[in-house]
C-alpha cells in the first residue's frame, strides 16, 4: 500500500493512561517503537517530548468521549498534525484487542493514510461551544423542572395550565409562588392575573379548586427555587457568551438573516461549525456531515431506503430547532418547501429537508460571505406558476383537457 505518512505515531488514549506507538518508515522494515505515559500533564508534556525526539511529524488517536482533549491540549502547540478519527472508522480486528495493538493498528492506518479527519475547530470556537452546550443542558434543565411543576399541579387536580397559556408568565409566577407560600384560596389566586388573563377570572377559580396540599406546597417552592437559580445562571452565561462572540459578530448577523434563525440559534451554530468553511470540500460534504442527507444503501444495483447519517449531534438539533422555526415563517420559501413536502413525505422528512436547506445556505453565506438570498422559487410569481402546472398534470392524468387564461389581477 502507498506510504502517506513516514514517520507517525498512534495513542491510544485512556482516562489514566495513554499507549503510544510510533512507525518509522525511513528504515525497511518501518521501526515500531512503543511506549506507556499517564495522563497528568508532567506525562503529556513527556509525551510531547517523545514524539518530537522520535522526529514524528503526524499523530493519531481516536475521539473516545473527552479525553482525547486534554492531549489534544497539550500537543496542539507543536510542529505535530494531530489527526482526531472517529473511532468506529478504526476498529481493529475482533479478538485481538490490547492497548499496544490498538495503538499500533492506529499508527498502521495512519501510515497509511486511511484515517479520516475529525472536523477540530481551533481554540476560541471550542471555548465558546462549550459555554453555548452547557447553556443548552440547563435550558433543558430548566424545561424538565417546569414539566415537574406542571406535573404536580395536574396531580393536585390545579388546571391553570387548561386556563392560562403561558403557566411560568406574569401571572402565572405570582400565582404559584402564592401556591407555594400555602394560598389556596381560588378567589385570591385568581385575583393576581394580569393583562388579558384577567377576563378569565371566573374560569381560574374553578381551576384552582383542587386538592392542593401542604406538602405540594413545599415541594412546589423546591422547584421554583430550582428554576429560579437556573434563570440565574443562564443570565450569567448569556453575558459570559456576549463577551465570546465579539469577534465573530459579523457572522452571526449574516446567519440571524435566515427564517427560522435567530441570534442564539446562530450563535450556537457559530460555536459549533465555526466561521472557515474550507473544513468542507463543497456543501454536499458539509450537509453529510451535519446528518441532514439521507444515506447510502444499495446492494447488488438496488437501492433501498436508508434512515439520515448520524452526522454532528449537535449541529444536527441545531438545524431541526431552525427547520421548526422556519415552517412558521409563514411568508418565507422555506415554509413553502416545508408545506409542499408535508402533504407528500410527513413532517418529520420535511423537517430534516428544510434543515437541509438551511445547512446549504450555511455553507455558501460563510464561505462567500453574503447574506441569505432566497431562491428564485421563492418568488410569488414562480410559485403560482409551479402551482398551476401541478394542478394542470393532475387534471390531465384524470382525463381532463385544460386551457387555462389568468385573469387580469394575477397577470
Amino acid at each position: 500500500m502507498e506510504v502517506v505518512v513516514v514517520v507517525g505515531a498512534g495513542l491510544d488514549v485512556h482516562k489514566k493512561k495513554i499507549v503510544a506507538c510510533c512507525l518509522d518508515g525511513r528504515s525497511s522494515p518501518p521501526k515500531v517503537v512503543k511506549c506507556t505515559f499517564g495522563t497528568f500533564r508532567d506525562e503529556l508534556e513527556r509525551l510531547r517530548e517523545w514524539l518530537l525526539k522520535r522526529e514524528c511529524t503526524h499523530v493519531a488517536m481516536e475521539s473516545t468521549g473527552v479525553y482525547w482533549m486534554p492531549v489534544h491540549r497539550v500537543l496542539e502547540g507543536s510542529p505535530l498534525q494531530i489527526i482526531l478519527g472517529n473511532a468506529r472508522h478504526m476498529a481493529n480486528v475482533p479478538g485481538r484487542k490490547t492497548d499496544m495493538s490498538d495503538a499500533e493498528w492506529i499508527a498502521k492506518l495512519l501510515r497509511h493514510g486511511l484515517i479520516r479527519p475529525n472536523f477540530i475547530p481551533p481554540r476560541p470556537i471550542r471555548d465558546l461551544r462549550q459555554i453555548t452546550r452547557y447553556r443548552r443542558k440547563l435550558i433543558d434543565t430548566r424545561s424538565a423542572s417546569e414539566l415537574r411543576v406542571e406535573k404536580l399541579l395536574q396531580t393536585a387536580n390545579i388546571k391553570l395550565s387548561s386556563v392560562a397559556s403561558e403557566v411560568f408568565g406574569v401571572s402565572g409566577r405570582l400565582m404559584l409562588r402564592s401556591l407555594a407560600k400555602g394560598v389556596t384560596d381560588p378567589v385570591k389566586l385568581a385575583a393576581l392575573a394580569k393583562g388579558t388573563l384577567r377576563n378569565k377570572r371566573a374560569e381560574l377559580t374553578r381551576a384552582f379548586r383542587g386538592t392542593f396540599t401542604a406538602d405540594d406546597a413545599r415541594l412546589l417552592a423546591v422547584e421554583l427555587n430550582v428554576i429560579d437559580d437556573l434563570e440565574k445562571r443562564l443570565t450569567n452565561l448569556d453575558q459570559l457568551i456576549e463577551k465570546q462572540v465579539g469577534p465573530f459578530a459579523e457572522e452571526i448577523a449574516r446567519l440571524d438573516t435566515i427564517p427560522g434563525v435567530d441570534r442564539a440559534l446562530a450563535t450556537d451554530l457559530i460555536a459549533e461549525i465555526g466561521t472557515d468553511m474550507t473544513a468542507w470540500p463543497s456543501d454536499r460534504h458539509f450537509a453529510a456531515w451535519t446528518g441532514t442527507c439521507p444515506g447510502n444503501r444499495e446492494s447488488a444495483g438496488v437501492r433501498r431506503r436508508a434512515r439520515t447519517r448520524d452526522g454532528n449531534p449537535y449541529v444536527k438539533a441545531i438545524l431541526l430547532r431552525a427547520a421548526v422555526c422556519a415552517s412558521r415563517t409563514v411568508t418565507s420559501y422555506l415554509a413553502a418547501r416545508y408545506r409542499r413536502l408535508t402533504a407528500r413525505r410527513g413532517s418529520r422528512r420535511a423537517f430534516v429537508a428544510v434543515a437541509h436547506e438551511i445547512a446549504i445556505a450555511i455553507y455558501h453565506m460563510l464561505s462567500k460571505q453574503q447574506p441569505y438570498i432566497a431562491p428564485k422559487a421563492a418568488d410569488p410569481a414562480v410559485a403560482r406558476k409551479h402551482k398551476s402546472n401541478q394542478l394542470i398534470r393532475e387534471l390531465r392524468k384524470l382525463g381532463f383537457e385544460v386551457t387555462c387564461t389568468p385573469t387580469a389581477n394575477l397577470i
